[in-house]
């Protein structure tokens, strides 16, 4: 696949993606008062207690958060990322348009909250899976996350827990203990689809980058402080020159990597970069060790 061929490609994961994603905000969590989380969920609490529209507040929030981002970040919030945000926001009003705001079930119901949460969910978590296999998001509450581990030094994934926590117990205070709980249930279903989506797709959820480069402590310190990732310097020696030149290498998850890919060619546009699929990785950060040496059933995806 060429180059064009893939951008190509790229940009309709994420036209189909958010299509997916906005459908099961709006068909099923916004009518069933359930927000797991992100700029979608704090849209769904304006929603229901003030009357804002959907589409519309999850716009107004998306955008200065992105802009934040590219202003302590830097350019590796490109076009990929605001379209992502912004096409969440086109097709949640684009479903609203077309099938309203109160969903397709009845809430008087207490199986219609169960089903919205599983269907939501896994619709959610396939949307977000197709968007992220274009190495880019559906931005918002991510960019607060990333913003909260550099300042703060909190690792980035425990950054991203806080914050869907803090809009989980929101919703909990405007929806209701049983929502909030349902909500937490909607996150973990939604976490298991990206995973099954992202592998059903060709790759697992995390790529092996090599990496040489004249600017390598920057790019190391980008690694750390802003994906929240650890790096490795390994030692290399040129077989022609006979020079002897660090290599960084470093596992990321799929998401990270056209940022990545975008920071070292800003840092030093001559730098070599070899780019692996990896298909299981342990440690801190991914797979727990214990949880494959104690379990001899379980095998490497």
């Amino acid at each position: 696949m060429n180059r064009n061929t893939r951008v190509l490609v790229d940009y309709l994961y994420i036209i189909l993606g958010s299509a997916a994603t906005a459908f099961a905000i709006v068909v099923f969590f916004n009518p069933a008062k359930l927000a797991p989380g992100g700029v979608s969920g704090i849209s769904t609490i304006l929603f229901h207690t003030l009357g804002w529209d959907l589409s519309t507040t999850s716009f107004a929030i998306t955008i200065p958060i992105y802009l934040i981002g590219v202003k302590l970040f830097g350019k590796q919030y490109g076009v990929r990322s605001l379209l992502g945000s912004v096409l969440l926001s086109f097709f949640m009003w684009v479903w609203t348009e077309f099938l309203g705001t109160e969903g397709i079930l009845d809430y008087s119901k207490e199986m219609s909250l169960w089903i919205s949460a599983l269907y939501g969910g896994v619709i959610s978590g396939v949307g977000i899976g197709i968007v992220m296999k274009s190495g880019s998001n559906t931005g918002g509450t991510d960019i607060v996350a990333q913003i909260i581990a550099r300042y703060t030094h909190i690792p980035l994934g425990t950054s991203m827990i806080i914050v869907d926590a803090a809009i989980i117990a929101a919703s909990a205070i405007f929806f209701g203990i049983e929502s909030a709980l349902v909500a937490l249930i909607v996150v973990y279903i939604v976490g298991i689809a990206i995973n099954k989506v992202v592998l059903s797709m060709g790759t697992n959820y995390a790529k092996t980058v090599y990496i040489i480069s004249s600017q390598m402590d920057e790019i190391g310190r980008y690694i750390i402080d802003e994906l929240g990732r650890g790096a490795t310097v390994v030692d290399a020696k040129g077989f022609f020159t006979k020079e002897s030149r660090p290599m960084l290498m470093t596992v990321i998850p799929n998401q990270n990597i056209s940022s990545l890919t975008r920071v070292v060619q800003s840092l030093d546009p001559r730098a070599f970069m070899i780019i692996q699929e990896t298909f299981h990785v342990l440690g801190e950060g991914y797979t727990p060790i214990e949880k494959i040496a104690n379990n001899s059933d379980v095998t490497a995806q």
